[in-house]
Parts: C-alpha cells; structure tokens; sequence
C-alpha cells in the first residue's frame, strides 16, 4: 500500500522540486487548504527553512537550511519504511531512459543541416512534419516505458503518485497537436515533469545532482 508523507516534508519537497511557486502551487502539490499551507509556510520562515520574495513574481523558496532539513526528513523517510531500495531500482530503471529522453529533447529543438557538414545542426523550425512526427513517435515510445517506473513508485509513496497522469496529459497535448507540451518552460510540458520527477529522485535518495550528468 502507498505510504502518505508527513505534511511537513511534504510541503519542503515541493520547493524543492518546484524551485520557486506561489502558496495555492504548494496547496495543490501537497493536497492541502491554502490556508493550512500557508501556516505552515510562514511557520518554515520563522524557522529559517523557507523564504518569501514578492516583486513582478511573488512566490516561497527552499533556503539551503531548508534543503538540508527537508533531505533528514527524506532519508528517514524511506529508511523508516525500508523501501530504499526499491526507490533506487525504480532510479536505475529511469536512469536508462534519461539519455534518451535528453536526445529526443535535443532533436526537438535541433535538426541535421541540409547544407552542412556530417553532424552539423540547425535550429528545428518545425517546416518538416515528417521529422516532428519521428520525434513525437520517440517520445511515444519512451512514454511506455516510463510509465511502468511511474506506477512502480506511486505504489510505494504516495507522493510521487501524479507523475504518471501528468506525463499522460503533456502527451496528450502533443497528440493533439500542441506541441508546447514537450519541452515548453512554464508549463506542465513532459520535460517540466521529467525534470521535477528526475529533482524527487535525487533529493529522496540523498544524490547530489552534480555528481550525475542530467
């Protein structure tokens, strides 16, 4: 059975992995009131954990007290529940896709020159639907393989439930045409999500995202 987060780890991990959102963000994310999730942020600034900019954007960030904090409660988290391990296999299996999923993004943006050298590139304008179209069906096919990891992971803890249904929708919308939804910053693009899950991985299992090639 999924194991439910403790509301304080919870609402640390979504600044984590979001980098800088507004209160109704980390509401929605963690599955709580606004008005709780704001009481336990302003609890978080008053401990040092968290901080609060306002300006043209407004929104909370982790502090790196808060990281160090939120990473205790990670660790034990998963070690209470002595499902280390199965997180690790469940990185292993998404690590082996990683690489793909970079290259497919690459290709999205890049496309061999037609005037060119060998393994010159230009700049993808989208002119030729057939290129697209092996992109997306790439993409298609990584999307079948990432949704095993995805189930595996939501049968473990509960807070890594969603990515599934979010990589479904972005896919969704590229199906349908809108092709934002690969790559586009900003929104929930299957690259956002890739890179939030890839985020969850590397806080929860205690990696230091440098130390990997991401």
């Amino acid at each position: 059975m999924s194991k439910i987060s403790e509301p304080d780890l919870l609402v640390l991990q979504a600044l984590r992995v979001k980098g800088f959102v507004d209160t109704e963000a980390v509401a929605e994310t963690v599955g709580l009131s606004q008005e709780d999730t704001l009481n336990m942020l302003n609890q978080f600034a008053e401990e040092g954990l968290v901080s609060y900019r306002e300006g043209r954007m407004v929104g909370w960030m982790i502090t790196p007290e808060g990281r160090s904090y939120g990473e205790q409660l990670l660790a034990n988290e998963v070690d209470n529940l002595g499902i280390r391990q199965e997180i690790e296999t469940s990185y292993k299996e998404f690590s082996q896709l990683n690489d793909d999923f970079k290259e497919l993004c690459t290709d999205w943006q890049l496309k061999p020159s037609l005037d060119g050298g060998e393994g010159e590139q230009v700049l993808n304008d989208h002119s030729d639907p057939d290129y697209d179209k092996g992109v997306i069906d790439r993409l298609v096919e990584l999307d079948k393989q990432a949704q095993p990891v995805c189930e595996s992971l939501a049968g473990r803890l509960e807070r890594f439930a969603s990515y599934g249904s979010r990589f479904t929708y972005a896919l969704e919308m590229v199906l349908r045409g809108d092709t934002d939804w690969i790559a586009k910053p900003m929104i929930e693009s299957y690259h956002t999500v890739w890179f939030e899950l890839h985020e969850n991985f590397f806080s929860t299992l205690g990696i230091d995202r440098a130390s990997e090639s991401t």
